[in-house]
Parts: C-alpha cells; structure tokens; sequence
C-alpha cells in the first residue's frame, strides 16, 4: 500500500522547487499529484504542471458532480481564488506513493478522506527575513508585481502555519530551506526512503 507525501509550507519557502527535484531526482519512488486552480497562471507557469488551471465555471460543474476532494478559497486582492483536488483517478495507493503539495487544511482534507496511516506531511520551514527576500524577489520578475497581494499572503501564511496549528494537525515533519535548496531535498528523500521500508 503506497501513501501520500505532502509538502507544505508558506508561499515562497521553496515548495515548487523542492517538489519538482523530488519528482525529477527519481531517488524516491513517487508519482506527482496536481490540484487545481482558478487563479491565474504566473509566468513560466504551464498547465498540468505546477496546476491545472480551471474557469469558475469548470470549478463550479467539479463541485456540483462531487469530484472535489478538498478545497480552500483565498479572498485575495484580484477576488477569490480556489484551489483544490479532483477525485480524478490520479491518486491510486493500490500502485503506489504519490508527492502533493498542500496547506494545512488541504492536509486534514486529504487525511481524513484517505485516512491518517496513508497521507505524511512535510513541512518545509524557512526564516521569516528570507521569505519576504525571495517572495519580493518574485514579484520583481512579473509584467505587473503585486506588491499588494505578496504582503496579504506572507500576513496570512504567517498566521496560518503557526506552531499552534501545526501543532493541532498533527504536522511533524519539518525541513529546514533557509540554505541550499539540495541540502533540504536530500534530508527529505531519505527520510521518505526510512518511512517507505
């Protein structure tokens, strides 16, 4: 029986990156998770890579037909943006381990949908200082930064991965990103390779 790996951690903390050298390493044996999103696609962004990306419409008609797993809504300063996942045959723990990236609710979501023994979070930590230098840094690469909203997520962010809710869901798997990005991807892989045997 194969389990599910879900990174987290605040925007900016390295998660994307970390992911795919999980995936592309081919050091542990896991297959990728996409979620979805109705939020609009950044640059260097692809479909069916980072997300898939979906209308409002297609959100709806997901939701209506009860494929929706979980699902978390941000009010942000462009309007609401969803991101969830899709009972859409990707996930099958009877052929293997898969690797999603999440929040702390998608985490509860997703264990309590496919039971705690089954779903391991992984959360990536980073300095507070280095977030907000690689969040700006970001943004000054977009057509249009949105200074506005890379302060309203680094606020939420802060509140939503504190060590009280960590705590309550029972995260405790926590990686250090503050450095090389290949020091943390490393600990990662061999402590997936400990918890697979």
């Amino acid at each position: 029986m194969g389990k599910i790996y879900q990174i987290m951690g605040r925007s900016s903390c390295g998660k994307d990156t970390i992911y795919k050298h999980l995936l592309q390493r081919g050091n542990v044996n896991l297959d990728k998770v996409i979620i979805y999103t109705t939020r609009p696609m950044r640059e260097k962004e692809a479909e069916g890579v980072q997300y898939f990306f979906c209308d409002e419409e297609k959100y709806n008609h997901l939701k209506d037909s009860g494929k929706i797993i979980e699902e978390r809504t941000y009010n942000t300063v462009y309007g609401p943006w969803h991101y969830f996942t899709v009972d859409d045959g990707q996930i099958d723990l009877t052929k293997g381990s898969y690797l999603i990236i999440g929040t702390i609710e998608m985490y509860k979501s997703i264990r309590d949908y496919f039971g705690e023994e089954n779903v391991v979070p992984l959360m990536i930590s980073v300095d507070d200082g280095i977030i907000l230098q690689r969040a700006l840094k970001r943004e000054l690469k977009q057509e249009k930064p949105g200074y506005d909203e890379m302060c309203r997520r680094y606020l939420a962010d802060k509140a939503d991965y504190s060590e009280e809710n960590l705590e309550k869901a029972g995260v405790r798997n926590f990686f250090n990103n503050d450095g090389e990005v290949e020091i943390c991807i490393e600990e990662i892989e061999k402590f997936i390779r400990a918890d697979e045997m």
